[in-house]
């Protein structure tokens, strides 16, 4: 049985993944203003198309944190992703989440 603690931290991690993705977006729109961005929601996929350059240890970071957008908008995959959510992890991935967030703010 899923507790309403995980439940409410799985739903933050999506939100997360959502801030993330939006920002990578207005980097895209700054430097393709005459393009819409692409329509896909992998943030490794969305730095990989954009001129954003993040150290290989972010990405490797966002590629496991992309899972949690996959499993945002797919709720079969939900379960599998629960386990992780503890209080301990959710601290490590708002720092992680935070600092990226700061870095694609200025760079916008």
């Amino acid at each position: 049985m899923i507790c309403f603690c995980q439940q409410i931290l799985f739903n933050l991690y999506f939100l997360l993944t959502l801030v993330i993705e939006k920002l990578c977006k207005a980097q895209w729109v700054k430097t393709n203003f005459e393009n819409t961005p692409p329509r896909i929601h992998n943030l490794v996929t969305l730095v990989l198309k954009s001129i954003i350059v993040l150290e290989e240890t972010d990405l490797q970071f966002l590629a496991e944190f992309n899972e949690f957008q996959l499993e945002g908008r797919y709720p079969d995959y939900q379960f599998k992703i629960y386990k992780r959510c503890t209080l301990e992890y959710t601290e490590e991935l708002l720092k992680r989440v935070e600092s990226i967030k700061i870095w694609l703010q200025e760079k916008i």
